[in-house]
């Protein structure tokens, strides 16, 4: 199966791509006064039109944008300029920037979004939380990483964190003539936490809890045993929330009535740190979100800077990166997406050692030869990748795509899906219909599950992906068994992909630029996103022509994707929950940033 030239590479026959422009012009036309200004980085629309026009954007024929990728925030010195980026999943092409400028810094509000989107109210309320920006009409408008009690927005630029030093990195303390004594060693206290200046432990009383009830709750349903609404708190600490994630449960005996996510658990403000960092400590940084696909990480962020500054990486380098990605595809989906589901099930430990850890070991011995490291690899650079891989490791990175790594996705398949006592637990648990994964900005396995062929290799191709001949596979019920499925058809379907890489990466330089520690990234702006193992996951990067990030927000797909858990569990038991949770396939480390 031979790889696409470019020459040879042609868009969907269903694909017709907008710039912010010609959208500016259409929309001009279609609301009156929606538009004050448009550029190539996106149109900025009127704040008491917003809704009107995300309702026009997502009900036009033409546009279809029905797909809500991300809204975040920008501290701007005079105002705070709220970003939204919107796609469409019936033509592919890049996402719509929707901007709304807030003069009031000290009342910022806009209407939400959540009317036209149910994916932007668990985004509006980050937004909420890190910058203060208020959303009116919003549904649950509260903090969602930080506790209720929390001072200040931590993403607004006056915001100043415990153990603040300087605004950008290398801090000068670090530099002093060799001699470095960490800060904690330098405050008169030694613990990293902030306080209210009227905080007094002594009469500090913990701001109770909301917790939502299900309103379709009745008591005394006729039945043998009478039951009563019962509040649990699944979580932080159970095995069966994938890290230090929490849900809410409201129970009518085994029954679930209502759940909502709890999140903030493993939160240490990514982003914050993202903008104190310079660029290139960056890179390693992303590897700490999907631990279990930091290639993909990688990849994501260096694009987008490579964007900022006009480069484009070698073709060697290029696939490599599809290579790594690949890989790293297959070893998340072996480990978290079908391994753990099975463990979330009952079969602890079982699928996960027997089927698949193995050549998870070998691939990240791959990883490691050509990086140093197992899995936070820091592998891939603005331009390229950090070296070319080591003699010897094409050929057995061709024996596991050959041969090794298809006879793992069979046994798979036959052991673990074509098994009677798992359809029993997936199949029809834990449904998502196909307009409400859309709706809710789902994205990845769990949205292709649903039967939404929707996948940015193909939609809006990165890299070199629109080179290779591969099938996006999708589901027809969107349950646990979909989900699980379809991950081991798209483990086929990397393979197929490595076996193009492989055959077909030619010699050369594996960078196109020159190294540097330190440079400056010229201004612009950029929303870079790929298709992860859990979803999409995309970069807004703002620069303004310093070395470090004016704006650094990560849109991470499993945090979007939990948004739906009431929707798949209610009127299933509780031992149903688990393994819809399982399915979706979260890590923390992306999940709270």
């Amino acid at each position: 199966m031979a790889v696409l030239s470019p020459e040879q590479t042609k868009p969907l026959a269903s694909s017709k791509t907008f710039d912010a422009e010609s959208v500016a012009a259409l929309l001009k036309e279609g609301v009156d006064g929606a538009v004050v200004s448009s550029s190539s980085a996106g149109i900025v629309v009127q704040n008491d039109k917003l809704v009107e026009t995300l309702n026009w954007l997502k009900n036009s024929p033409d546009l279809a944008y029905d797909y809500f990728n991300s809204v975040t925030a920008v501290d701007w010195p005079d105002k705070f300029e709220v970003v939204y980026h919107v796609s469409s999943t019936v033509r592919g092409g890049p996402p719509l920037a929707l901007k709304v400028n807030l003069n009031d810094k000290e009342n910022p509000v806009v209407a939400s979004a959540g009317s036209v989107y149910y994916g932007a109210v668990q985004q509006e309320r980050e937004v909420y939380d890190f910058f203060g920006v208020k959303f009116a009409g919003h549904p649950n408008l509260r903090r969602i990483f930080m506790w209720e009690g929390f001072e200040g927005y931590p993403l607004r630029k006056s915001y100043k964190e415990a153990y603040y030093e300087q605004d950008r990195k290398p801090f000068e303390t670090r530099w002093d003539q060799g001699h470095h004594i960490i800060i904690e060693d330098r405050v008169p206290w030694h613990d990293n936490v902030i306080y209210s200046k009227d905080f007094d432990p002594t009469t500090y009383k913990q701001i109770r809890e909301i917790v939502r009830v299900a309103p379709n709750i009745n008591e005394g349903d006729v039945k043998a045993l009478k039951t009563q609404p019962v509040v649990v708190s699944i979580g932080p600490q159970h095995p069966s929330t994938h890290g230090v994630f929490r849900m809410n449960v409201t129970l009518d005996g085994e029954t679930v009535m209502a759940l909502e996510p709890i999140f903030g658990y493993l939160h240490r403000n990514h982003e914050k740190i993202g903008e104190r960092n310079m660029y290139i400590m960056n890179t390693p940084f992303t590897d700490r979100l999907d631990y279990l696909a930091g290639m993909c990480m990688e990849t994501g962020y260096v694009i987008g800077v490579e964007k900022l500054m006009g480069v484009k990486p070698p073709e060697r380098a290029e696939y490599l990166r599809v290579i790594m990605n690949e890989f790293t595809r297959i070893v998340s989906h072996m480990f978290g997406g079908i391994g753990q589901v099975y463990s979330d099930l009952g079969a602890f430990f079982t699928p996960i050692v027997i089927y698949g850890l193995e050549e998870r070991e070998l691939i990240i011995d791959l990883f490691e030869a050509a990086s140093g490291s197992r899995m936070m690899c820091n592998y891939m650079r603005f331009g390229g990748v950090w070296r070319d891989v080591p003699d010897g490791w094409l050929e057995i990175a061709r024996e596991l795509a050959y041969n090794r790594l298809p006879k793992v996705a069979d046994e798979m398949e036959n052991y673990l899906v074509h098994n009677e006592i798992f359809d029993m637990r997936a199949k029809n648990i834990g449904v998502l219909p196909a307009d409400l994964a859309v709706s809710y900005g789902v994205s990845g396995p769990m949205l292709r599950a649903s039967g939404v062929k929707y996948d940015l290799r193909r939609a809006d191709p990165y890299s070199i992906y629109d080179r290779f001949d591969f099938e996006v596979p999708v589901g027809t019920n969107g349950d646990i068994y979909d989900r699980m499925f379809l991950r081991i058809k798209e483990i086929r379907e990397s393979i197929k992909i490595l076996r193009q890489a492989l055959k077909d990466i030619p010699n050369g330089e594996t960078m196109s630029i020159k190294k540097a520690y330190s440079f400056k990234v010229p201004k612009g702006e950029v929303y870079s996103h790929i298709e992860a193992p859990r979803g999409e996951f995309g970069w807004y990067l703002v620069s303004d022509n310093t070395t470090t990030p004016y704006r650094y927000h990560v849109r991470a797909g499993d945090f979007v994707n939990l948004a739906t858990m009431e929707q798949m569990c209610v009127g299933h038991k509780i031992g149903d929950l688990v393994g819809v949770l399982g399915s979706v396939d979260i890590i923390m480390g992306s999940v709270d940033r």
